[in-house]
Order: structure tokens, then C-alpha cells, then sequence
């Protein structure tokens, strides 16, 4: 009775259409399964060997950004849009069905192929000198778009709509859209801004106190702004951001080839004086002053001669100060430094006197931009003026701290001014 049963069964699998039509689609799907695996084994060497021999690299970025590897995957939905007409009647509605889903997956591939490409044309174009202007984001902003036609037409063809009727729809939706697509908008068109205007580059040094970012620039896209601050931490900005509010790009001061020094050195009001004739002598000995006494030299005398008889009083006659000296040694200093960039702004000058003492601020530029070799350069010319000084019976003007104190009453007590 089994095999009598078997039979019968087989024989009503037969004459059933039903079950006839769905041995059919899934042999169907398998056979284009089977196809899709030695298809994308084929092509993978295939075009992996293809590549490597070429001299071009867009082949290659191709290759490696998955271009080729969407192009494969469209192997079984086209066995299976041209299959499922030989296997079923045309007007079938098993067939029509899975026709639809095979031109679906056939635009899906084809719009992520796209995808892939542009991002493979994004990193050849990073690679080029004028990839510092990025366009990641817009790069990001036509996927988005590619993707965005290729949900209308998978839907359209689904639903056997029209693509205008499907867009009124879609414009009906706008405010809603708007507000989704909000940073995204507000991203497209603040990264266009920025491209267009080359406020920002890839790698460059920006500051921005609101945002806490201080480093530099590693990655720019169409939300966000992503910067390494000098402290290793990562900071994502927004793009819209960087056009709403103010930042500090330092691409001008590497490209210029200096980087400035602006910098005080307060020295004690108390021990300004007049230069005596022997230090004037001895001032006269040293390089870097030299032709700075001659020509003071003779523009002093010149104007004390014309005061006539009331030149005798010292009050009325211009004299050197030690002050002015050492102005005119740092200025000679940061001229002669090898360190210092020649081609652009030197200078020291004297600023309001304070509560501080009278400061003098450095003015110029190394001739390097890297971080370490500046704070050396900087530090050592403050260590040279620092130390300098005393030698222009100068000292540098700093707050009493506890050990001066200690010394003042330590002295009050010697000379029995107070008592222990």
C-alpha cells in the first residue's frame, strides 16, 4: 500500500499548477543562486587580475570600493527576469511578481554600484594634491540622492504607480521631509560654502573656544566636521556650525613659513636710569650695539648744541638711558638671530607702564612653523633677554612671593628694626 500511496501523491504534485509553479520559481531561484556564486567567483579573479595589470588606478578603486562586486550581484536577477518567462505563462501572477522583485534588486545593485563609484572617485580625488578640499560631503549628498531614486522606482514598480503621481505625493510630504532632512540640508549647504569658499581643508589647524576644538582637521563630511585636538581627544562639530559661528583657521601661518612670537618681558620701573659715560664705553664694545651708540651718539650731540646756553643744566639735555639700550639690543638681537624669519615683521616695543612694571613686547616670526622647534626658538630668545639684563642694570619685575617676604623681615630683624 506505501508505494501505491507514494505514487499517488507524486501524481497529484503533478497535476497540481500550484505547486507545480512554486517547484518551478524555487528551482528558478536556485539555478540564479548557483549562477550569482560562480559569477562572482569568476569576476573576482577575473577583474582582481585585470587590475593589477593595468597602469590606471581608478580600476583599482573601483575594485577595492566594491563597484565590481554590485555589478555581480545582478547576475541571478537577471537569470531570473529572463528565467521565470521560459518556466511561466507571461500573464502569470507568480511570475509578474517575482519579475518585479528581480528589476528591484537589478536597480538597487546598479544604484549601489553607482554608490561605490563615488566614493572610489572621493579617495582618488583625496590622493591628489587639491584633495585637501574635501568633498566628502558632497560625495554623501549624490548617494543620498541615488538612493532616494532608487526608492521611488522600486516603489513605482511595486505598486504599478505613476513616478508623478508618486512625487505630488512626496511634495504634499515636503514639510514633513524638511524637517527629517533638516541637518542634512543645513550640512549640503554649509559644506558647499565651505568648498566653495576654501574656508576649510583637510589637515588644516583650526580653533574654536565654543566648541572646544584646537587641532587639527581629519575628516570632513556632510553632518560633521571631525578634528583631532592637540590633547589626542576627537572632536565632531557640525558643518552647519562652522558657518553659523566664527573659528580660527592657521592654513595662512603654514603656508606663510613663519609662525609669529608675541610676547612680553616686564622689566622693574625702579631701575630705569641714565647711562654714565664709562658704560656708554663699554656698551660701545658689544657687536650688537655698536652702530646703535654712534648714530644715538650723534643725534644727541646735535641736539644739545642747539640748545645753546641752556644745554649746561642736565635737566635740559637728552641723554642715554639703559632702557634704550637694551630696546635697541633686543631689536638688534631678533634681527641677527638665525632662527628668525628676515622677511617678515621685527620689531620690540615699549607698552604702557602698569602695575606690572613696563613691558616690552617681542614682535616677530621663526622661520619654521613645526610646534617644537617655535617654543624652542621663542624660549630661547627670552632666555637670552632674561638673562641679558642685569648687564643693563635692568631686572625683571615680578610679584613679591613668600621668600622675598621672608628675606624683607629677616633683614628688619638683623638691623633691629623689629623684633623676633
Amino acid at each position: 500500500m506505501a508505494p501505491k500511496a507514494a505514487l499517488s501523491v507524486v501524481e497529484g504534485f503533478i497535476e497540481s499548477p500550484e505547486l507545480r509553479r512554486v517547484t518551478l520559481v524555487a528551482g528558478l531561484f536556485l539555478a540564479a543562486w548557483l549562477v550569482g556564486l560562480i559569477g562572482r567567483l569568476f569576476l573576482h579573479r577575473v577583474v582582481r587580475v585585470a587590475t593589477r595589470h593595468t597602469v590606471w588606478r581608478w580600476d583599482d578603486a573601483l575594485y577595492e570600493h566594491g563597484a565590481f562586486r554590485w555589478l555581480a550581484r545582478m547576475l541571478p536577477a537577471i537569470v531570473i527576469y529572463y528565467g521565470i518567462d521560459i518556466l511561466l505563462e507571461p500573464g502569470d501572477g507568480i511570475g509578474v511578481f517575482v519579475r518585479n522583485l528581480a528589476v528591484c534588486w537589478m536597480i538597487v545593485c546598479v544604484i549601489a554600484s553607482l554608490g561605490r563609484a563615488l566614493i572610489a572617485f572621493e579617495s582618488l580625488y583625496s590622493a591628489t594634491p587639491a584633495g585637501k578640499r574635501s568633498i566628502k560631503g558632497v560625495v554623501q549628498l549624490l548617494n543620498l540622492a541615488l538612493w532616494i531614486v532608487a526608492l521611488v522606482l522600486v516603489i513605482t514598480k511595486l505598486t504599478h504607480q505613476s513616478i508623478g503621481l508618486l512625487l505630488s505625493g512626496i511634495g504634499a510630504m515636503s514639510a514633513v521631509l524638511l524637517l527629517v532632512f533638516k541637518d542634512t540640508i543645513l550640512g549640503f549647504v554649509a559644506g558647499i560654502q565651505l568648498s566653495t569658499n576654501d574656508m576649510l581643508r583637510v589637515g588644516d589647524w583650526i580653533t574654536m573656544s565654543s566648541a572646544g576644538v584646537d587641532g587639527d582637521v581629519i575628516d570632513i563630511t556632510l553632518h560633521t566636521v571631525k578634528v583631532r585636538n592637540f590633547d589626542r581627544t576627537i572632536v565632531t562639530v557640525p558643518t552647519w556650525k562652522l558657518i553659523a559661528e566664527s573659528f580660527q583657521n592657521w592654513r595662512g601661518m603654514s603656508e606663510s613659513g613663519g609662525r609669529r612670537i608675541k610676547r612680553e618681558l616686564y622689566v622693574d620701573a625702579a631701575c630705569v636710569r641714565f647711562l654714565e659715560d664709562d658704560e656708554i664705553e663699554r656698551f660701545g664694545k658689544v657687536r650688537l650695539l655698536k652702530d646703535y651708540l654712534v648714530r644715538k651718539r650723534e643725534d644727541i650731540q646735535r641736539w644739545n648744541e642747539a640748545l645753546g646756553e641752556p644745554g649746561r643744566l642736565p635737566v635740559n639735555r637728552r641723554r642715554q638711558t639703559n632702557i634704550g639700550a637694551f630696546r635697541a639690543y633686543a631689536e638688534a638681537y631678533i634681527t641677527a638671530h638665525p632662527d628668525v624669519h628676515d622677511r617678515m615683521t621685527r620689531m620690540v616695543r615699549m607698552r604702557d607702564p602698569g602695575a606690572q612694571g613696563i613691558p616690552f613686547e617681542i614682535y616677530c616670526f621663526t622661520n619654521t612653523v613645526v610646534w617644537l622647534d617655535y617654543e624652542r626658538i621663542q624660549a630661547d630668545i627670552f632666555d637670552h633677554l632674561i638673562a641679558i639684563l642685569p648687564e643693563f642694570g635692568l631686572r625683571p619685575f615680578q610679584q613679591p612671593s613668600g621668600g622675598d617676604v621672608r628675606e624683607a623681615f629677616s633683614a628688619l630683624r638683623d638691623a633691629g628694626v623689629v623684633e623676633h
